[in-house]
């Protein structure tokens, strides 16, 4: 038996680093190193949603977790790489130890042994539904009922559990399209129910105003990142400070503003209206908006937007103080501008844009966008000595004169004696600024989903350049 003892002392070696070999697979849950500024990107697992990752228009990518994330990473002082998979992959690519991290509107992990980081938002999952459809009372009203959902969505996996105490309620994946055509096909009446992330009802009913939440199906979920089960430790407790903090000096509010700051400020009936004008109206007026785009290079429907917000797109409006034409413009502007007829719809809307792209231009170099054009509207509505007089103000109390967000909170205050007299101003109705530019954001918003962008000649011969210099790689990259 010593030959069969002296062969087992051979052979256990190799059997084991044979295992060795078979379980390499394991390693890969060693976490990422963590992300350096000369070394290591922050790598990071996302699904494609209105919320966390997607590309608007003008091919640059956004989302409310894809800005929160590029805000730790400036913090870092580290790059970023995302890792975009469909939602059922997310976990699987996490484990594999192929990203830091998850951002893709995550609720909490249910195994313990995954870690997270603090709660970042609290939503929940609601129903929609047409406004001609009787609401939904109660869960009972559920039964026998079919449902329609995005695939790998929270909201699939709550209508899961929900079939497990009725059997007859039917839920179906909608596969045809995004989000946005999905919420579509309900306001056809295509389908009878929707369930959606509860942050997403306003920014529906913005699009589609003939729907409706009819029925919350549970509590409020925590939205948080996960970092798997064998996270960074330095990482995990970088990112949970992060997120507190963020909570408490504003950052998240900041990024939230620009989401949803302005959803909220138009009733239905002013969507519907809009909605009916873009259909008889804006035609007749459209290449007045892209000839404007040519000349001052901003986006038509921006300047559609505000010229709908001052005028409702009537040519021949006046307003008490003497302001007139579809831009609204005073007399003085008028005149700066060389406008011959502020009545002239073409005159007016050549006029109006130029005027804001002098105000974007007047904004200290700091300041980002999209906050440079939203101040350059406030500008637009109170002009430009107030405005600079609230931008004093800012500093006085403290707030960022070049953000948006704190703005919004200072321009009101130029109403009150005690706040412009330090500044040496004169009363201004800044309140009314913050609906200009609110309204405006959300008529905007509502263009840039059913107008598609306008490409001037340089842009289309920069983009036949572009195309001819990337080869047939373009089309990967789009």
């Amino acid at each position: 038996m010593r030959w069969f003892k002296n062969l087992m002392i051979v052979l256990l070696p190799l059997f084991f680093a044979g295992c060795g070999e078979q379980a390499a697979p394991l390693a890969l849950k060693r976490p990422l190193p963590f992300p350096t500024p000369a070394q290591h990107d922050l790598v990071v697992v996302t699904s494609t949603g209105p919320l966390t990752y997607f590309l608007d228009d003008k091919g640059t990518v956004v989302g409310l977790e894809h800005d929160l994330i590029e805000a730790f990473a400036q913090e870092l002082g580290v790059g970023v790489k995302y890792e975009v998979v469909p939602p059922d992959e997310i976990e699987a690519a996490l484990d594999a130890g192929k990203a830091h991290l998850a951002a893709a509107w995550l609720p909490m992990p249910a195994d313990t042994r995954e870690k997270s980081t603090p709660p970042i938002l609290q939503t929940s999952d609601v129903l929609l539904q047409h406004e001609a459809s009787l609401p939904l009372d109660d869960m009972g009203d559920l039964r026998g009922r079919t449902v329609v959902v995005m695939p790998g969505s929270r909201q699939l996996a709550t209508l899961r559990e929900l079939q497990k105490r009725m059997p007859d309620l039917q839920v179906i994946e909608y596969k045809d399209g995004d989000l946005f055509s999905l919420l579509e096909s309900l306001g056809k009446r295509k389908f009878e129910l929707v369930a959606i992330d509860s942050t997403l009802t306003q920014i529906a009913a913005q699009f589609i105003p003939s729907l409706q939440a009819t029925l919350e199906l549970n509590e409020n979920h925590p939205v948080v990142w996960r970092l798997g089960t064998h996270p960074n430790a330095e990482l995990l407790a970088r990112l949970s400070a992060f997120v507190e903090r963020a909570q408490r000096d504003g950052t998240l509010l900041k990024i939230e503003d620009r989401y949803f700051g302005h959803v909220r400020r138009l009733k239905q009936g002013d969507i519907v209206s809009f909605l009916g004008r873009m259909e008889t109206v804006l035609p007749k007026l459209k290449k007045h908006f892209q000839s404007a785009q040519t000349v001052s290079g901003i986006d038509w429907r921006l300047i559609a937007a505000v010229a709908y917000h001052e005028s409702n797109w009537d040519p021949e409006a006046t307003s008490p103080t003497g302001v007139r034409g579809i831009m609204m413009l005073t007399e003085e502007t008028a005149d700066r501008l060389g406008i011959g007829n502020r009545l002239d719809p073409r005159e007016s809307i050549l006029g109006g844009a130029r005027y804001l792209s002098l105000l974007k231009d007047m904004q200290p170099a700091d300041v980002p966008e999209p906050d440079r054009t939203w101040l350059a509207l406030a500008a637009y509505n109170i002009g430009p000595g107030n405005f600079n007089a609230a931008r004093a103000l800012a500093k006085l109390q403290g707030a960022d004169p070049a953000a948006w967000y704190e703005m919004k909170q200072i321009l009101p205050l130029l109403a009150q004696p005690k706040y412009y007299e330090k500044v040496k101003s004169s009363r201004a109705r800044g309140g009314e600024a913050v609906l200009l530019v609110e309204n405006i954001r959300a008529y905007h918003d509502i263009l840039v989903r059913y107008e598609p962008p306008y490409q001037t000649v340089s842009t289309r011969v920069e983009n036949m350049v572009g195309m001819q210099g990337s080869g047939p790689g373009l089309k990967l990259k789009r």
